[in-house]
């Protein structure tokens, strides 16, 4: 029984990096209330930590190969717990926002080590398990985060969303400790600073762009100026790689056009899958009047569905190639996320289910191959940095779309409020409606005209809502065609045991 202790330890802290991914889109409402945040600061508290996560990770994996791995992955673990507390106990937005980001980099820390560690603690059939069992802990961390947020925000306070990762943390700690060895990579521990440098902050920027012109407004000079700032930092980031003798990203790998697709399915796929879910939350507390915790189970569909698909589908398309596999997957996610479209002024939760049930099935098929077709897409010398780069691109794909769906779901319920004249300021009502502000606006409203003004309300929010899913439903419509179109049918996955991709099915 010892000899699975290493990977309890490595489970776990997988399975609470990724259940912070999503956890705090169900207490969003809570938050806000008691901090009195914005949308706009709330986008930050998800937003940087999967932009820390994503830009980090890369250097996090060189760091422990110069470090070792167990020691970094012990480091990650701490800082981790730490910033939970901090989060936890922030008396502002700004403090929650800065110990969010925190979280993020004991989170690259953790992830970037995980598979690693199971690699060179395991081998033969006691690997493949291994690997799929830190593949399930992925995937229950996709339905658990919704649920375990509802729980403990409406019974114990938002607060207890990060508070419940110390006892894990220290579990996973102490375990580590005790039964997982030092090993280090092959590579040198060469860290590619620059690299780091650019890549995070023309990330940063470009994100800050997006909930900025969900602000101001796009025509802003200040949000102009720092789209500008971030595509030029891209740029930069380009040229230092290109001349660097230990690149963080080998950008010769998307001169292969498999290789660039995958990528880019890997982006679309959060992007379409999983950004929009922040929104429906915020609609089935502030709108549909759900609790908390029925919001979280509201969504559970989508992950419950992605987790026997991925599960079955493992066996039975073990043969498929993985561009008909992803391909198709996200083809069901684009139809899925347009099926929500059929959410209108008086909807309820129940009108979602088959938008995500459907977007589920799509993610069970894509989600598990798409790590092990980078793989089979890049050289035999570049798979660490393809399974690195495609964990980065996930990231960055929800990172990016959330301000983005964000802009877009206020600006359609602007057009909704401004035209219905029931709103002096219908601009800044559309950003408190879509923030969750449902009820504080119908309240300002007096009696005579309630009726009147709860239609108009909802038939906004349903517009920005539908803005959203049509959204999300264009981008996984064009990955899936680009990856049908250009990724190799030759290719096919590789197994766990050397590729040490795992079955995830969460962000």
């Amino acid at each position: 029984m010892r000899r699975w202790l290493p990977l309890l330890a490595i489970s776990l802290s997988t399975f609470m990096l990724l259940v912070d991914l999503t956890i705090v889109s169900v207490a969003a409402p809570a938050i806000a209330g008691d901090l009195h945040s914005s949308f706009a600061a709330l986008q930050w508290t998800v937003d940087l930590y999967v932009l820390v996560l994503a830009a980090l990770m890369m250097a996090a994996g060189s760091i422990s190969d110069l470090l070792g791995q167990r020691r970094v992955f012990v480091a990650g673990l701490v800082i981790f717990a730490v910033a939970s507390l901090a989060c936890a106990m922030a008396p502002d937005t700004a403090v929650l926002i800065a110990a969010r980001g925190v979280q993020g980099l004991g989170a690259a820390a953790m992830y970037a080590t995980n598979a690693a560690l199971l690699g060179s603690t395991y081998t033969g059939r006691d690997r493949s398990v291994a690997f799929g069992v830190w593949g399930a802990a992925n995937g229950a961390a996709a339905a658990a985060g919704p649920i375990l947020g509802g729980l403990l925000t409406e019974h114990v306070g938002w607060p207890a969303i990060f508070l419940v990762n110390l006892p894990v943390a220290a579990v996973a700690v102490v375990i580590a400790m005790r039964a997982i060895n030092e090993s280090r990579g092959s590579n040198g521990g060469r860290v590619d600073l620059p690299g780091t440098a650019t890549f995070t902050l023309a990330a940063t920027l470009v994100v800050y762009g997006l909930i900025r012109a969900g602000e101001h407004g796009w025509t802003d000079p200040v949000t102009a100026g720092v789209l500008l700032a971030g595509a030029a930092t891209a740029v930069a980031f380009v040229l230092v790689e290109r001349s660097h003798a230990h690149p963080m990203i080998d950008l010769s790998l998307f001169r292969q056009r498999s290789f660039s697709a995958l990528m880019l399915a890997g982006a679309a796929l959060t992007a379409s899958a999983f950004a929009h879910l922040v929104f429906v939350s915020l609609w089935a507390q502030s709108v549909a009047g759900l609790s908390p915790m029925m919001a979280g189970l509201a969504l559970t569909p989508l992950a419950a569905v992605a987790f026997v698909v991925a599960g079955a589908g493992g066996r039975l398309l073990h043969n498929v190639a993985p561009r008909h596999s992803i391909g198709w997957g996200l083809l069901l996610v684009g139809a899925g996320t347009s099926l929500g479209m059929l959410l209108g002024p008086d909807s309820g939760w129940s009108v979602l289910i088959p938008s995500l049930c459907l977007t589920g099935l799509g993610v069970g098929l894509a989600s598990p191959v798409l790590a092990s077709a980078a793989l089979t897409a890049a050289p035999p010398h570049r798979t660490g940095m393809a399974n690195a780069a495609m964990n980065t691109f996930r990231q960055l794909g929800y990172a990016i779309a959330l301000p983005l769906l964000a802009t877009v779901s206020a600006g359609q319920a602007e057009g909704v409020l401004a035209r219905s004249g029931s709103f002096a300021d219908p601009g800044a009502a559309a950003k408190q409606l879509t923030g969750g502000a449902y009820p504080h606006l119908l309240a300002q409203v007096p009696t005579g005209t309630r009726p009147a003004a709860e239609h108009v309300l909802r038939s906004a929010y349903a517009a920005g809502l539908d803005a959203t899913f049509l959204l999300s439903g264009i981008i996984a419509l064009i990955a899936g065609g680009v990856v049908l179109a250009l990724v190799r049918s030759s290719s096919a996955p590789s197994e766990p045991a050397t590729n040490f991709a795992p079955r995830s099915v969460s962000p």
